[in-house]
Formats: C-alpha cells, sequence, structure tokens
C-alpha cells in the first residue's frame, strides 16, 4: 500500500503545504476517506482550542504546534482511489487539488479542530455542491458560476476560478409587533 499510494501522500503533502507535518497510509480508517491527527508532540484539538482562547487573537504563537498535524488516508475509500488516479493522470488538475483543499477541511472539522477561515469553507462547500448537482440534474445548460454573480449577473464557467468565500451576513434584530 505504501508503494502505490507513496506518490500520492507526496502530491498530497506538496498541495497541504505547511498546514500538514506529513501525510500518511492509515491502517485504522475503515469507513472514512480521512483523519487529521495530532504529531506525537503536537496540540489535540482540545488543547488548541483552548490555547487560542487564551492568547486573545494573536494566533501566531501557535503556528509551530499546529503543523505538527498528521494527515492520514485511507486507501480503501472510493473518494481516496478517484484522488489517486487524478494523481496518476495529471496531478496539476484544478479540481483535484481543490478536492485535496476541501478534504484536509473537512478532516479538520470531523477531527475536532476549528478551520481557519469558516467563510472560505463554505466557498468551498457550495462550489463542489454545484459541480455535483449540475452534473446529476443538467438542464442541458452548462453550470453557472456562483461566484461571478457580484461581477456578472449570468457567466457560464469556462474555466477554473479560485475559491471565494461564501457570504457573512451579521444578524439583525427584528421587531415583533406586539399583540
Amino acid at each position: 500500500m505504501k508503494q502505490e499510494f507513496g506518490h500520492m501522500c507526496d502530491w498530497m503533502k506538496k498541495r497541504l503545504g505547511d498546514k500538514v507535518a506529513s501525510v500518511q497510509i492509515s491502517n485504522r480508517l475503515k469507513t472514512s476517506p480521512c483523519v487529521l491527527v495530532s504529531g506525537k508532540f503536537g496540540w489535540s484539538a482540545n488543547m488548541e482550542r483552548l490555547m487560542k482562547s487564551q492568547t486573545v487573537g494573536d494566533t501566531s504563537s501557535l503556528d509551530f504546534m499546529r503543523s505538527r498535524r498528521v494527515f492520514e488516508i485511507n486507501p480503501e475509500h472510493p473518494i481516496i482511489q478517484t484522488l489517486s488516479a487524478a494523481c496518476k493522470s495529471n496531478g496539476d488538475d484544478e479540481e483535484a487539488l481543490r478536492a485535496i483543499d476541501l478534504l484536509y477541511d473537512t478532516a479538520l472539522i470531523s477531527s475536532g479542530f476549528t478551520p481557519e477561515s469558516p467563510s472560505q469553507l463554505g466557498g468551498k462547500i457550495y462550489e463542489m455542491m454545484n459541480m455535483a448537482l449540475s452534473k446529476k440534474w443538467s438542464t442541458g445548460q452548462p453550470a453557472f458560476n456562483m461566484h461571478s454573480s457580484q461581477a456578472q449577473e449570468a457567466e457560464i464557467v469556462t474555466e477554473s476560478q479560485p475559491t471565494l468565500e461564501a457570504e457573512v451576513v451579521e444578524p439583525v434584530e427584528t421587531t415583533t409587533a406586539q399583540k
């Protein structure tokens, strides 16, 4: 397994960069495609949350411990097998690289860590949902780019574009009529 998926682990590590210490084949995962675990001397998700709350907004001192995370992948999961095929055929495919980012962000949440930018994660999820839904229930027209509505009303997706952040709306107090 390590020989078969070794190149893919290197490919994923290159994409994730300093977010993880390493990408490894897991022998513990059965149903999940991946998991993010703390390294031998890294902080757990709970410890990281506690340390973030005590830094009062200055998280620069946390970067060292954050980089100790290990990204473990399940080579028997269909998502990982599909990404392995993408790695072998075209390692520079933009959709595959964005899928790695989304896989990492999903593992971050499911492992108890807090995403660095929740609104950016929301944008990635919306983008992937749009791609999946447009393929399944296609009306014969190309999928619309969800991110271009601010610039142009109906721009059709013709090339890959960077993932934008989901819109964040502040809550507003509403007044209710008294009876």
